[in-house]
């Protein structure tokens, strides 16, 4: 059948070459450079199945900018859309998602709209609605950034915001195109769907937090953070994962989805502490980074790479940006990003010469560690433990 992704970030493009393996698959974005990428069959993310798959894989996949091309005869539309989180308004920017639904209704009316794209709770009955169609319904993804082709392949879970005949079809074609044998499927509602993804980002954004101010606590008594987080995730209920310390929590997901769902609570009074808590605690987190560098006394902080974490090439939300907002009045600091266009920020220098970087610099902030900065590890800031993450 024909499928439309609309939206080629690592959401779109990821389910793009998942279903293209047995459907025809049209991906519709808005930039022509990235849709003649995907044409050429180069992936415009960072993600190792994705290009292995261009190289090796035969796709029945095309990219175009043209919606009535993208929408006419598809039978379903996945929506994949950036929805960012607006601070002004404590709500996810959900306008491309909306400004698809109504595309799709004027050019193919018969589609079955799919929302993959995160957004508040109880948004897709709202814009239900709002449209007065309903043959829409969400379905959240649980996706790791440079691995999101993997994840698809290989679910931990398939969730559906939905239990019609068009839902089962849908979670046949994810479970189709992955390789994972097992894959537990759950059909819900739609509200109930939106809140399995926010408050699963959020759990994993508190637990983020609960080792980052472990290791505040043992970097300020001088305690080895390792051996203390090493000994409490040997308790399996715990576990060895999503444990090691950062500069804070960053990235497309766990950030906005923490913040939408406090304010899904604050706007309809429900009591609580701990998502307050938890995004408070990112911010506590990074004013302690800076003081911590700041009175080491450096006159030129580095800072190497703004990507969120090892293994992306997205510098969205990342921690180091707050860090460096907080050292700027006291400091000068440089940038070594080979993924920068230029001085993407105002008052920080950013260099591509990387032995300039290490030199010109007293001390060099890293959120994970990199075996390029082994020769000047002395140098180095990082509360990165396990080398991973």
């Amino acid at each position: 059948m024909k499928i439309t992704i609309a939206g080629t970030g690592y959401v779109g493009l990821s389910n793009a070459v998942l279903l293209a393996q047995n459907n025809e698959v049209v991906a519709l974005d808005i930039l022509p450079d990235k849709v003649d990428m995907i044409n050429r069959r180069v992936s415009p993310i960072d993600d190792k199945e994705i290009s292995e798959f261009f190289q090796n894989k035969k796709l029945h996949l095309k990219a175009t900018t043209d919606k009535k091309e993208a929408y006419e005869g598809a039978e379903y539309v996945v929506v994949a859309t950036p929805t960012d989180y607006d601070p002004v308004t404590n709500y996810f920017n959900t306008k491309s998602i909306e400004s698809v639904i109504s595309d799709v209704i004027s050019i193919n009316p018969a589609a079955t709209i799919v929302i993959r794209s995160t957004i508040p709770i109880g948004y897709t009955e709202r814009i239900k609605k709002h449209f007065d169609f309903n043959d829409i319904f969400f379905v959240p993804e649980f996706l790791r950034e440079g691995k999101a082709l993997f994840d698809s392949l290989y679910p931990s879970r398939i969730i559906v915001g939905d239990k019609s005949v068009k839902a089962e079809i849908f979670a046949n074609l994810l479970r189709d195109g992955a390789f994972k044998e097992t894959i537990p499927l759950l059909f819900t509602n739609n509200t109930e769907a939106e809140a399995i993804k926010l408050f699963a980002n959020s759990y994993l954004a508190m637990r983020v937090a609960f080792f980052n101010e472990l290791d505040t606590f043992a970097e300020m008594k001088e305690l080895n953070s390792k051996d203390i987080i090493e000994g409490i995730c040997l308790d399996p209920r715990i576990g060895d994962h999503y444990n090691n310390p950062s500069f804070g929590y960053g990235g497309y997901c766990l950030p906005k989805d923490t913040k939408q769902l406090l304010a899904n609570y604050t706007l309809d009074n429900i009591p609580q502490k701990l998502i307050e808590a938890t995004v408070d605690s990112n911010t506590t987190r990074k004013e302690f980074i800076a003081k911590s560098v700041l009175e080491k006394n450096p006159k030129t902080v580095g800072v190497y790479r703004l990507t969120m974490k090892s293994g992306s090439d997205n510098f969205r939300s990342s921690a180091i940006f707050d860090v460096m907002e907080m050292l700027r009045p006291f400091t000068k600091v440089m940038v070594y990003e080979p993924m920068a266009k230029g001085n993407e920020i105002d008052g920080v220098e950013f260099v591509n010469d990387f032995e300039k970087f290490t030199n010109q610099t007293d001390i060099i902030l890293a959120n994970r560690m990199d075996k390029n900065l082994e020769k000047v590890k002395e140098k180095v800031y990082t509360r990165d433990i396990f080398s991973r993450d």
